[in-house]
């Protein structure tokens, strides 16, 4: 399947908000576990937040607890993670995956692949 398209990003000042989209070009997205990791420069990639195929489960790292939400809309084919309170340490850019495979809870970062080209997000002072 085609990789997700991710959007949104830009610069903000610490403690403003950002939402980022995730799109996906075709196939049957809402069978589909959506999750959003992050890479900041010269640090290994990490996992943000994932959010089951229905909806009915969402994870996060421990950091982003309380201020990031993740969210779907099947309708539009879209996922988005809203971004608020946020900090210097969350300079990085954002990517977004679809599951291997349907009807998952997306509680594993394994679960993922075919990640997007990403969208830069970064926080200033």
């Amino acid at each position: 399947q085609a990789p997700m398209v991710e959007s949104g990003g830009g610069l903000v000042q610490a403690g403003g908000s950002l939402r980022l989209s995730c799109a996906a070009s075709g196939g049957t997205f809402s069978r589909y576990a959506i999750a959003w990791s992050r890479q900041a420069p010269e640090k290994e990639r990490e996992f943000v937040a994932s959010i089951a195929w229905n909806g009915s489960r969402k994870y996060y790292k421990d950091s982003v607890k309380g201020r990031f939400t993740i969210s779907r809309d099947n309708t539009k084919n879209t996922a988005y993670l809203e971004m608020n309170n946020v900090k210097a340490d969350d300079t990085a850019i954002y990517f977004c995956a679809r599951a291997h495979h349907a009807f998952g809870l997306g509680s594993r970062p394994t679960e993922f692949g075919s990640w997007g080209q990403g969208t830069q997000v970064t926080v200033s002072a």
